[in-house]
């Protein structure tokens, strides 16, 4: 006879293999189990913060899917004739993509595709290249008292960092790193290109984002990187051109005809 402390370890031992089960699966849809490790890989695929939000979020989807798959296994429809062909046919272009892929990835972009597409890139690493700090206002007036500051002996740098309105470079002193003349709005670029090294801009720059005092730190002649620099881009920007794809996949149907023996 099962006396009231025979029943509550019974349930205290239910609850523990409960417990287990469901910290082992992500959930248990109609008695099949969805394991955390989907769950866990479908989270670290979304690109996402891993949250208890997006983890509700990846589970649904897990169970969404699990309850399609079921009602098809129970309405017969895996069986169907239609379903089967088109099953088979998106595994089949999936499995060619894929040969495809490794074939470009292994053999496909020969080295001296690579060496012309560098030849043709590299030429365009011509002019001037200008290291640049920059203090961005709202206000003509604000700009105007900033630059009176500076030529008063003020730091640059420092004054960046407590002014200037824009997010990327204030913190580091108002700093933009190595630009290009093409790399920036034209309002900044045309005041910028007359400044010599050290200089600053003796009026306020205007353009879409408000008032700019601009400030040369240096220039040089654009180099092009090294083919090794720009090997592993050059690659990807020569197989993802369309054309290139048509004669490649050709190339390797050509390869694997000649190897097998088709009667």
């Amino acid at each position: 006879m099962l006396t009231n402390r025979h029943f509550l370890a019974i349930s205290a031992i239910a609850a523990l293999i409960s417990t287990s089960a469901f910290s082992q699966n992500a959930a248990i849809v109609n008695g099949k189990a969805i394991p955390k490790a989907q769950l866990d890989k479908l989270v670290q695929k979304s690109g996402q913060p891993d949250n208890p939000q997006v983890r509700d979020q990846a589970r649904e989807m897990l169970v969404t899917k699990e309850l399609i798959l079921q009602e098809a296994d129970k309405r017969g429809l895996i069986q169907k004739e239609s379903v089967r062909e088109q099953l088979e046919q998106s595994r089949v272009g999936i499995l060619v993509a894929a040969v495809f892929e490794d074939y470009v990835e292994k053999e496909g972009v020969t080295e001296a595709e690579l060496k012309a597409a560098y030849d043709s890139v590299k030429n365009q690493y011509t002019g001037k290249e200008y290291h640049v700090e920059h203090i961005l206002v709202e206000k003509e007036a604000d700009a105007k008292a900033i630059i009176v500051q500076i030529k008063a002996g003020g730091n640059f740098e420092d004054i960046a960092k407590a002014k200037s309105k824009d997010p990327g470079s204030a913190p580091n002193g108002g700093d933009l790193g190595w630009v290009t003349e093409k790399s920036l709005v034209p309002e900044f670029s045309k005041s910028m290109v007359q400044l010599k090294n050290g200089q600053i801009t003796d009026k306020p720059v205007k353009s879409q984002f408000g008032w700019h005092i601009i400030k040369m730190v240096d220039s040089r002649d654009m180099k092009a990187p090294s083919f090794d620099e720009l090997k592993a881009e050059l690659k990807q920007m020569i197989a993802s051109d369309q054309n290139w794809q048509k004669a490649k996949f050709a190339e390797m149907m050509q390869k694997l005809r000649s190897k097998a023996k088709v009667q």
